[in-house]
């Protein structure tokens, strides 16, 4: 059986007063073996446990613990998950990780398919390494939901793209998972000639038989760096393929609406930009539910913006609220704040090329809001991956650099917040945010929205 590690023990919890201590291990919660997180928190939400632990000195003790259903035990573990991830067993045409450069720090290369994250962190996975036992534990414990990397229900073509023979079983598993009642979200990498036209229809299709418990799939076109020697050719979405793509998603929309009020396919917002089309009204995104899969950034970015900007010019044609500055409230204060503080203020911030219509929409809005205020957004082509990778949370710290270097940025620069390491303040290629500030000479800010906390940001409130 494995052994956890016990780093530390909640002061007065279940597990505390039973005398279970620090540099202990678990072994077992009645009689039931712990192999991850998932074991862990859904056996100990047992009223009554049966404990069994190897204490410092390599004895094994069982301690019974009475507890309310509710009640944390008390237990913390090194690792979050319990366990080491596992490793992805594919070898697909479109793997972005096999695009990287050499030289990057070791956990860039790392390729995760691992079924227990896309719990834990939303992670898309491809369910080719997963044991019917562990279908059988999601379906148990009630998991979800999951967020499946499809690509194609074609089961020869899946193989063929993931370069695994065991990748056709892919239908068979979503549906045990539909008949299970798993909440299912799922996404389709689009490779230009294999996997769109006709197999695009055929995928969705299929899928849409799912609905409603798979909620959404997103259709989103592979990302092509400059290091692809050795890789299988692929070819880059035209404008003709992109409106092509945009027909077949808004026609299985039309079905899934009918049947079951939802719009289930979705298109990510390169699509739309590439084809020169308007992203769709915020009511076609279904509650954003695609959003990580970049599927209505640039609708949400729009509608957040501007929600905050009309919430503080409400404020002030309100004459009911509208009160000397002495008797405002916080909130008040804070939009009298957004209207009048730091005129003459210079900011700037950046964004890959996809979205530079975005940024120009955010200038132009700041203008209608605060004209005094200058604020200015600067596109920037991506130099380390190649030019067709135009997404913001792929720039460098190098390429901010070089794009900016002789550019006017003001009083601060916003660092969009997808740019840096999610626990560090770091880019891809290692720079510090210090650093970056330090070469350009520039104030930074580090913006993680675009409502009212991107306003206030750009105001300097």
């Amino acid at each position: 059986m494995k052994e956890h590690l016990i780093v530390n023990v909640k002061k007065g919890s279940p597990a505390d007063l039973a005398g279970i201590k620090k540099g202990d291990r678990l072994i077992s919660l009645n009689d039931k073996p712990i192999s991850d997180i998932f074991d862990y928190d859904f056996i100990a939400t047992d009223t009554s446990l049966d404990v069994l632990i190897k204490t410092k000195d390599d004895a094994e003790k069982r301690i019974h613990i009475e507890k309310e259903e509710d009640e944390d035990l008390g237990l913390l573990f090194p690792e979050s998950l319990m366990d080491n991830y596992k490793s992805c067993y594919n070898n697909c045409i479109f793997c972005f990780i096999d695009q990287n450069p050499p030289g990057m720090r070791e956990t860039i290369y790392f390729k995760d398919d691992d079924s227990r994250l896309s719990f834990l962190q939303g992670n898309y996975i491809t369910m080719t390494n997963m044991k019917e036992e562990e279908i059988d534990r999601i379906i148990e414990y009630k998991l979800a939901p999951i967020n499946v990397s499809v690509h194609t229900t074609n089961p020869e073509l899946r193989c063929s793209m993931l370069h695994n023979r065991f990748a056709g079983d892919i239908m068979r598993r979503l549906q045990r998972l539909c008949e299970a009642e798993i909440p299912m979200n799922g996404q389709i990498v689009l490779c230009k000639g294999v996997n769109d036209g006709k197999e695009l229809v055929r995928s969705l299709t299929d899928l849409l038989t799912f609905a409603p418990v798979m909620s959404s799939v997103s259709v989103v076109p592979v990302g092509l760096t400059r290091y692809r020697d050795g890789l299988c050719q692929l070819e880059k979405f035209t404008k003709e393929d992109a409106e092509e793509v945009i027909g077949i998603i808004e026609d299985i929309q039309k079905k899934a609406y009918e049947k079951f009020g939802i719009h289930f396919a979705h298109a990510s917002d390169e699509w739309y930009i590439t084809a020169g089309i308007p992203v769709p009204e915020e009511e076609r995104y279904d509650g954003y539910i695609q959003l990580e899969n970049g599927v209505g950034m640039t609708r949400l970015l729009m509608e957040d913006f501007t929600s905050a900007i009309d919430t503080v010019l409400d404020f002030k044609y309100d004459k009911k609220r509208h009160k000397p500055r002495f008797f405002l409230g916080k909130e008040e204060k804070l939009y009298d704040d957004l209207l009048r503080k730091n005129r003459g203020r210079a900011v700037s911030t950046f964004t890959g090329l996809l979205a530079k219509d975005t940024g120009l929409y955010v200038k132009k809005e700041m203008k209608r809001f605060r004209p005094d205020i200058r604020f200015e957004t600067y596109a920037i082509t991506n130099s380390f991956f190649g030019p067709d990778i135009t997404v913001t949370g792929l720039l460098t710290g190098r390429d901010i650099v070089n794009a900016l270097k002789d550019k006017e940025l003001g009083d601060a620069l916003l660092i969009p917040s997808n740019c840096l390491k999610a626990d560090e303040d770091i880019f891809l290629d290692d720079m510090t945010l210090e650093e970056l500030g330090s070469a350009l000479q520039v104030n930074t800010i580090i913006v993680k929205s675009y409502g009212m906390d991107y306003l206030k940001s750009i105001v300097g409130v």
